[in-house]
């Protein structure tokens, strides 16, 4: 658990010092990154696979600041075969979710929707099988929406919002034209276009290819309200939110919707997570014991 809070702390340093690089010139060019299936889980589901207490043990980084290809596989299943050795991204999250393209769908003998990551209520049940374990999940197998992770400073730049849906243009030996590409916006966000495999046989394309958008599309007609992302639905948020882990980073002050944050006197509390309160204008309140 030690470990677990220095990683955090080391993570927030690393952004902190992203943050304060100048970005790059805008040239008008997206870079592609192709998403193979993947596994992302939450603890509980960590430790039903793996074994009591057990840590997702990094194997590389990924674009995205803070996020990594563990060394860890499973296996899904479905009804009608499985697939073996699906890599786990890590850290682990508030919920399990699994995201396929959707010829690996076709292969497990399920339909899962075209959802934006994170948005899997009423989403396709599946079955993971780990070395210590299984874990059927009800929900949470989805094909991944295209979307683009950009920061606010590449938002102003592309004059485009977080939830928007645009359409980009793919050059190469066959260019091709996708819409209802989401914008997806973020402080802790690399600038870069995530598609699936089945998307990217299409086009031909390639890691490091590059994209532009060729038009903004309204997001009313791109993405229906039952398919929208909980980033983008607007709900009623919570006043008062109760939080009892042992570090509170910036990360969990950005997922966390409630206008006040309370939170236990042992909890460290990092340098990044008090400007991201003050920016978002929120209270943090310490528990006495």
């Amino acid at each position: 658990m030690q470990e677990n809070l220095v990683q955090k702390i080391v993570e927030e340093v690393l952004q902190q010092v992203l943050k304060n690089q100048s970005s790059p010139p805008h040239d008008g060019k997206i870079p592609i990154g192709v998403s193979a299936r993947h596994v992302h889980l939450a603890q509980a589901e960590v430790e039903q696979l793996f074994g009591e207490n057990y840590q997702l043990t990094p194997k590389f980084e990924l674009s995205q600041p803070g996020q990594f290809a563990a060394e860890e596989t499973v296996v899904i299943a479905g009804p009608k075969g499985s697939i073996e050795r699906v890599r786990i991204l890590g850290p682990a999250r508030s919920l399990s979710q699994v995201e396929v393209s959707w010829t690996d769908a076709m292969k497990l003998g399920l339909k899962p929707p075209l959802r934006i990551s994170g948005d899997i209520q009423g989403s396709s049940p599946v079955t993971l099988i780990g070395p210590k374990g299984s874990v059927v999940l009800n929900e949470g197998l989805i094909i991944a929406q295209a979307h683009i992770h950009m920061s606010p400073e590449d938002s102003a730049k592309f004059n485009v919002m977080d939830g928007q849906s645009v359409q980009i243009k793919v050059e190469g030996i066959r260019p091709i034209i996708l819409s209802n590409v989401v914008i997806r916006v973020s402080e802790r966000y690399r600038l870069e276009m995530h598609i699936d495999t089945d998307e990217a046989n299409a086009g031909l394309i390639q890691q490091g290819t590059v994209a532009e958008i060729v038009q903004h599309q309204v997001n009313e007609q791109s993405i229906p309200v039952k398919e929208q992302s909980p980033v983008v639905a607007k709900v009623e948020k919570p006043a008062i939110y109760h939080y009892d882990k042992k570090l509170l980073s910036q990360l969990e002050v950005l997922e966390i919707d409630a206008q006040e944050i309370v939170v236990p006197k042992k909890t460290i509390v990092t340098a990044l997570a008090y400007d991201k309160l003050r920016e978002l204008n929120k209270t943090l309140t310490i528990r006495s014991e």
